[in-house]
């Protein structure tokens, strides 16, 4: 039974930096797709950024530029860098974990959604002010 849990969510102010983590309880980062999402109160939520079992990522517009999708497969862990952190980055931040829907992950600036996820975490919340 596999577990994702994911720390690292804070308050800061804008323009500051935070690192997310998401452990997973047994080796979760050879499958095929992970990523993050996130939902702010009152929206729907948003795939943030994915990351294939080939480390390509794909970020969100909203993301791109600020954010970091990466992996340490020997830890099980799966982070996201985030950076000038704007007040709109406010939300609760979920990792999960899935297959992929597509194969052309090394197209110019690919988009979420690349996957389909079948396990999610709890959620951490960043507060950006």
């Amino acid at each position: 039974h596999v577990q994702l849990v994911e720390s690292g969510g804070d308050s800061v102010q804008a323009g500051g930096s935070l690192r997310l983590s998401c452990t997973a309880s047994k080796s979760s980062l050879s499958v095929n797709c992970m990523g993050w999402s996130r939902q702010a109160p009152g929206k729907e939520r948003e795939a943030v950024a994915e990351i294939s079992n080939r480390d390509n990522p794909t970020y969100a517009l909203s993301a791109e530029g600020r954010f970091t999708i990466s992996k340490d497969k020997a830890k099980n862990i799966l982070y996201l860098q985030m950076k000038e952190l704007r007040p709109e980055d406010t939300a609760v931040y979920t990792c999960a974990r899935g297959m992929t829907m597509y194969d052309n992950w090394d197209v110019p600036n690919p988009r979420p959604p690349y996957c389909d996820y079948n396990l999610w975490g709890q959620g951490t919340q960043v507060t950006v002010s």
